[in-house]
Order: C-alpha cells, then structure tokens, then sequence
C-alpha cells in the first residue's frame, strides 16, 4: 500500500470530482501563479518535463505547447481523465495514474515542476529523494506551494467571517502544520531543509505575493468558495438556519472586495528552485 494511500483515496472521491468541475474558475484564479511557475522554470523546447500532481492538466498543457516534452503525474483519476481530454491533439503530452512518491522514474527528465502538488506526500524527503532518481545529472526542481494560511486572503476573508459559525474541536493547536496538505510547505525553513536532506543544491526559497481573482462577481465568488474552502465546510457540517448565516457572513466579508475587475484576494506563496545534487 502508498504511504500517500489517504490522499490517494481523498484525490479519488469527491475532492476530486470538485476540482474537474471547478476546473475552469480554479485555473483562471490560479493563472496568475501558475504563469508566475513557468517562466520561472524557463522551458527548453524539447526538454523532457514531468509535472508532479498535474491534476487537470493545465500546466503540463501549458508548459507542451512551449515545446516540453512533458509526462503529467496525478493519483487522481477524475482529473487525469480531465486533463488526457483537454490534451487531445497534443502529441507532446502524456499523462499516468501514478504516486510520485514511489513512481520509478529513468533519470532522462531536464524538469521536475509542480504546481501545488508536493505539500501531500506522507515522507517528504523520501519523495523528493524518489523524484531526484528521475532528473539527468544537470536536471532542475521547481515548484509553487502556499505560504501560511493566514498570509492568504484567498481563503481568510472567507475563512475568518465563517469561523464563528463552525465547532472548535479542531483548533489549530491540535493540528500538525507540518502534516500532508495545502499549507504544509509553508515554512521556508522546512522546505530547505527537505530538499536539502534530499540530495539538491542552489536551493532558492522565493515569495510571490499576487493577487488572484477568485470570481468575476460574488456569485461566481461563492461558488467557488461552495466547492473549496471554508464555505465548502460550512455546507458539509451546519444545519440549515447557522449554514445559512454563515453563508451570509462569507458573502459579506467577500463583497468588500467587490471591484471593476471581480472579486481579487491576496494570495503568498513560494516558487521554489533546486538542481541535482
């Protein structure tokens, strides 16, 4: 069994069908970040890529058609299914059900990149230390993961107006925030120290802070915020009248950043980079 088997069966449940049916909005909110990824990485034509949790497939797509040979890893079926249908016509571009933690990689790949997809491994350094296996000897690491929570107004303006409505039995002294999710990676210093146990070098930790448009209006805001976040939560565990004000309360506090342009939230996260050891 994957040591990543809890996240191998969250990626195949709902979680994933959410992300395939929030693709669109999740990608154009997320562009500015993933744009931000891959200019970083700086793609050679024809290099060979493999991009690490691809999801639906919107940065091993993007990253093809700058001429990338690249392979899209995911242990989620619905959103491989997802990307392979959005890929069709590239021939540039593969994409395979895999864990990254344990997938056996030939060490031929220029690129291991990732958008948000590496916070979810079970033992990090034993992943890092596995996709190391893949790159030639002159091969390069870069990724994207968030900064802590509270630096991400993206999911706090939601998150603080809904907080007094939820139950507090899991109060953020009883979680491990080093444990596999979103904000896993967001100590700097952690990070270092993962890939530094894990066989690279020229490891460079940099902070990106752009905003992200999380809807065109508040409705598409909300929906949004329905299908991840803390109103997700709110709909999953409130009964109707507090579920209702709790909805109330998020669509307020997310309304005072109503502009021309949409609803636009800070966002803070790491683009990170490292060569092979």
């Amino acid at each position: 069994m994957s040591g990543n088997q809890q996240q191998v069966e969250y990626w195949n449940g709902a979680a994933g069908d959410v992300w395939v049916t929030a693709q669109v909005q999740l990608d154009s909110s997320l562009a500015p970040l993933s744009e931000l990824a891959i200019e970083a990485a700086n793609i050679v034509e024809g290099e060979r890529v493999i991009d690490v949790g691809c999801g639906c497939g919107s940065t091993a797509i993007a990253m093809a058609q700058r001429g990338a040979r690249v392979w899209g890893i995911d242990v989620s079926a619905p959103m491989l299914a997802k990307a392979k249908e959005r890929a069709s016509g590239l021939s540039n571009v593969t994409f395979s059900e895999t864990d990254a933690a344990t997938q056996h990689y030939s060490a031929d790949h220029q690129l291991i990149f990732s958008r948000f997809g590496v916070m979810f491994f079970a033992d990090p350094v034993a992943a890092f230390v596995n996709l190391r296996q893949g790159l030639t000897d002159e091969g390069r690491l870069l990724f994207v993961c968030w900064q802590a929570a509270i630096k991400n107004d993206w999911i706090m303006v939601a998150g603080r107006a809904v907080q007094p409505f939820l139950s507090v039995s899991d109060a953020s002294d009883a979680i491990d925030p080093n444990a596999p999710g979103p904000f896993a990676f967001a100590d700097s210093d952690r990070i270092h120290s993962i890939l530094n146990q894990s066989g690279y070098a020229d490891i460079d930790i940099t902070s990106v802070t752009p905003n992200l448009t999380m809807g065109q209006d508040l409705d598409e805001a909300m929906r949004l915020q329905a299908q991840i976040g803390p109103v997700a939560r709110v709909i999953a565990e409130l009964q109707e009248d507090k579920k209702g004000e709790a909805i109330a309360a998020a669509r307020m506090a997310l309304g005072e950043h109503q502009s021309s342009t949409g609803i636009n939230l800070g966002a803070a996260a790491w683009i990170v980079s490292a060569r092979k050891q």
